[in-house]
């Protein structure tokens, strides 16, 4: 028999969504056998739509051996092998942690890379400092927002569920300002706002800017502030009002200013370009960099950022090219 006391964590969790977390290699029937033979919920029996409340006591009456073949400690006993940490650390306290992501790390998994991506990573980072415990709750930290595997620095991360959802409200609410450093083709004189709607091409991954008015995909607004001119190169803030897929590398190669290194949007003299950036730099993919994080406004668990930003400085390999660029004026 195991006693759980449902933390903050894991309260508003469906009884039978918190046992298939908790008990990941149980199938489905096994679960529902066990809410209606095996669990209690504060001494009585409960459905398996009943929401669970902080405080709440869950006692299972299944014997230690067969909680810990079902468990999820079982995917953390000794020698289970981890990612190696890849990522820095930007930020943290109780809450929150904003980490800086680097070139070609993923942010989740996907189908070839199931392992060692940031989310793994920063997951097994707040098991070593005691910060996060598996075999306590259900819940697993996570990003509130997501980077490109190519597209570098910082992410923000919720360590409880209630600022991972504070933080994804406030992300879709406009209340964190996100801004982006980045080098263009051809020199950009004034700020702009760029405005249309942004279709995805599943089959080349790459996506179209229509026109605002066009009835067709997502509406994208992207804020471009120029800091220089370099060359013939203009070195770029960008503010990401929506979080569209490839949205600033598109927006910016629809207006004839594809990033650098950005062999997907290039087209005619830049794509011509990228191939000496290529062979100078090793530069193969687009050079984007995700500076910093404004909490414009901020609300619940999180009220205290309000105010507050995190930075993210260029990696080296960044102010490499800007420098280069920089000496050949």
């Amino acid at each position: 028999m195991k006693t759980l006391t449902i933390t903050g964590n894991d309260a508003g969790r469906r009884l039978d969504r918190f046992l298939r977390k908790y008990l990941p290699g149980a199938s489905l029937g096994t679960i529902y056998k066990i809410i209606r033979k095996d669990v209690k919920v504060n001494g009585v029996r409960r459905d398996t739509n009943y929401s669970l409340v902080e405080g709440d006591e869950l006692t299972l009456y299944l014997s230690e051996e067969q909680i810990d073949s079902w468990s999820a400690k079982a995917s953390h006993a000794a020698g289970v092998r981890r990612a190696k940490r890849q990522f820095g650390i930007l930020y943290e306290d109780d809450l929150v942690l904003a980490v800086d992501k680097p070139f070609g790390l993923l942010t989740h998994g996907d189908a070839k890379e199931k392992k060692n991506h940031l989310a793994n990573q920063v997951r097994d980072y707040l098991i070593e400092t005691g910060a996060y415990d598996p075999r306590e709750r259900v819940f697993s930290p996570a990003p509130a927002n997501r980077l490109d595997r190519n597209t570098t620095g910082l992410v923000l991360f919720g360590k409880t569920s209630e600022s991972l959802r504070t933080l994804t409200a406030m992300i879709r609410e406009d209340a964190i300002d996100k801004f982006y450093t980045t080098i263009a083709y051809g020199e950009i004189k004034e700020d702009l706002e760029l405005r249309g709607r942004i279709v995805k091409d599943e089959r080349t991954n790459t996506v179209r800017v229509l026109p605002e008015e066009a009835e067709e995909g997502r509406p994208a607004v992207t804020r471009i502030h120029p800091l220089r001119t370099v060359g013939g190169y203009t070195l770029l803030e960008v503010q990401l009002i929506t979080g569209r897929t490839h949205q600033i590398r598109a927006h910016l190669a629809s207006i004839g200013h594809p990033i650098i290194g950005d062999v997907k949007y290039a087209r005619g003299r830049a794509a011509i370009m990228n191939k000496r950036f290529k062979q100078r730099f090793e530069l193969s993919t687009q050079l984007l960099h995700s500076t910093r994080v404004f909490f414009r406004e901020a609300e619940g668990c999180l009220v205290y950022l309000e105010g507050e930003s995190i930075e993210s400085p260029l990696p080296p390999s960044f102010t490499e090219i800007l420098t280069a660029l920089e000496n050949e004026k």
